[in-house]
């Protein structure tokens, strides 16, 4: 058995300490895998929370890069075509347990199961107090990319998950109560080499994408699709993660932007059952990740890592009701959509999750006919 396939097959072995920014390489923090030389190491967490009302949502993430010495934050909420962020950069120090960043005060309460995170007021015009709490088993894995000549090879390990969130949001004069049972959303824990950190200097001269464009976050219930993993809820018999074998996604995008707003998806899991999904965008919520580094700051082009300098915070705020401002910021794009199952005897469910494509990557891959990919 390869490396590739021991770290790819390994199941149900995380530790709670697998939450903390601690790890060194691809593998778990209990695992004696070879640290990693390569300067772009970098561990990382990353979350989307929304209500189902298609009114609020926030994306939040950090990233450090122990090889570097460097930090980094962001948060990012709409509300209702409002569209904030705030980032902030610091060097890394010596204590990977200090999440904090400026304003941006995440705290691990328990590991693999509770985080709370602040944000403090500013100019930036807005901030929260938040409890995340885990609902789905999570299973580590690592997906390795291509061999790339004197580089170490691209891998992203770690573990997904999906949770409830309970606390305040304060977006202006506004300020929204989720109370239990009004927001929900998903989360990651991944470290690995590549990605783009650092930025062309640190990648041949490469410019990264953004991210990948198949992306799909919904808590169904009795699962939760993360991508092409299928989790379970804790309390559920199955014994580890199940995946989905097959998607066909049929799609329709704004005529001007190519930026998604509605499509069908089905699934085929690997025990061979089907699942039919009917996706909306609620209006204009979507977390438009370039604010988060994915693909490059919208005004400075600023990729993962590749700030280094002294302590920072900087923001931006856009109305995204305009598509000329959707067009700027389209990318790797989080968006808040209204979730129809068709259930196999006629019956259907409704709940609200997260599409995240590469905006206009998928509408060129339907454009194109790419396998799985058509337009609706």
């Amino acid at each position: 058995m390869t490396i590739r396939d021991a770290l790819v097959s390994r199941t149900n072995q995380l530790a709670a300490e697998d939450d903390l920014l601690y790890h060194v390489g691809p593998g778990t923090i209990a695992d004696d895998y070879p640290p990693s030389k390569d300067p772009r190491f970098y561990d990382r967490y990353w979350n989307v929370w929304h209500d189902d009302t298609g009114d609020l949502m926030l994306a939040v993430g950090g990233s450090f890069y122990p090889r570097l010495g460097r930090a980094e934050s962001y948060a990012i909420v709409n509300l209702r075509g409002e569209h904030r962020s705030v980032r902030a950069f610091r060097p890394l120090g010596r204590d990977r347990a200090d999440l904090a960043n400026g304003p941006l005060r995440p705290t691990i309460v328990e590991g693999l199961r509770r985080w709370h995170h602040v944000l403090d007021a500013g100019d930036w015009g807005f901030s929260y107090d938040l409890a995340f709490a885990d609902s789905h088993r999570q299973e580590y894995a690592a997906a390795w990319g291509r061999e790339v000549a004197e580089e170490e090879r691209h891998v992203t390990a770690g573990f997904e998950g999906f949770g409830t969130v309970e606390g305040w949001v304060q977006v202006g004069d506004e300020r929204i109560e989720w109370g239990p049972g009004m927001a929900h959303g998903t989360r990651d824990r991944h470290w690995g080499i590549g990605r783009g950190v650092g930025g062309p200097a640190l990648n041949g001269g490469r410019v990264a994408r953004g991210g990948w464009t198949g992306g799909i976050w919904i808590d169904l219930g009795d699962v939760g699709l993360w991508g092409k993993k299928v989790l379970y809820p804790f309390d559920d018999p199955h014994p580890h993660a199940a995946w989905v074998r097959d998607v066909q996604r049929r799609l329709r995008f704004e005529e001007d932007t190519h930026v998604f707003t509605e499509g069908l998806v089905d699934l085929v899991f690997d025990d061979g059952s089907v699942r039919h999904l009917h996706l909306e965008r609620l209006g204009d919520q979507t977390a438009y990740m370039r604010c988060g580094f994915y693909g490059g700051t919208p005004e400075a082009g600023l990729a993962h890592g590749e700030y280094d300098g002294p302590p920072r915070v900087e923001w931006d705020h856009y109305d995204v009701t305009d598509p000329k401002v959707r067009m700027a910021l389209r990318g790797l794009d989080e968006h808040h959509c209204r979730v129809l199952e068709t259930l196999p005897d006629g019956r259907s469910t409704v709940t609200t999750g997260i599409l995240q494509p590469l905006d206009p990557d998928a509408y060129e891959a339907c454009a194109a006919g790419k396998p799985g990919w058509s337009f609706w």
